[in-house]
């Protein structure tokens, strides 16, 4: 019987082992996740608003804290992320940080109980052409001008003042 248990759990585990891969989740095109990694959605945040897009995302594995840092590194680098600093700690584990256009990112890679972690928090700009066909606000329509920041002792411009206060719809009609 142990033998029969013994080899059902050895025909499991190589039939999962040969496997193929799946492509991992992302929720940013431009950050590539090495294979092994599995997006863990009960940590994870995802906020995104008519012009930033941000995340904070925890992947885990089991996989080696150093050849994380390295896959990471030359996948981010060769999607164009310009390489920041790096920093490693025996409490901490690895911290990454790059740069791209103006966009942040951090990869924090550390090793728990069972799992190595990865977080993953990131800000994009969203742009005019990214953002209109998920936004669910109106641009701004602002047209007012305002004084440049330098120009202190500039005059208000009609432009300037605020519109008269709406009339009140109970008030009884003037005479």
């Amino acid at each position: 019987m142990r033998l029969l248990v013994l080899s059902v759990i050895a025909l499991t585990l190589s039939a999962c082992a040969s496997s193929p891969a799946r492509p991992q989740r992302t929720e940013f095109e431009d950050i590539p996740v090495p294979a092994g990694l599995t997006l863990d959605l009960n940590k994870s945040t995802i906020i995104e608003s008519p012009t930033v897009k941000a995340a904070r995302l925890f992947y885990k594995g089991r996989l080696q804290p150093e050849s994380l840092g390295v896959a990471f590194r030359t996948t981010l680098e060769a999607n164009g992320w310009h390489h920041v600093s790096s920093t490693t700690s025996a409490e901490k584990g690895i911290t990454q940080v790059y740069d791209k256009a103006g966009n942040s990112l951090q990869v924090l890679i550390y090793e728990g109980f069972y799992y190595t972690w990865v977080e993953v928090s990131t800000t994009k700009a969203v742009t005019a052409s990214q953002g209109s066909e998920r936004s669910v606000y109106p641009p701004p329509s602002d047209k007012r001008t305002y004084p440049q920041a330098s120009d202190k002792t500039a005059a208000p411009q009609a432009s300037d003042t605020p519109p008269p206060p709406a009339s009140d719809p109970t008030a009884p009609p003037p005479r």
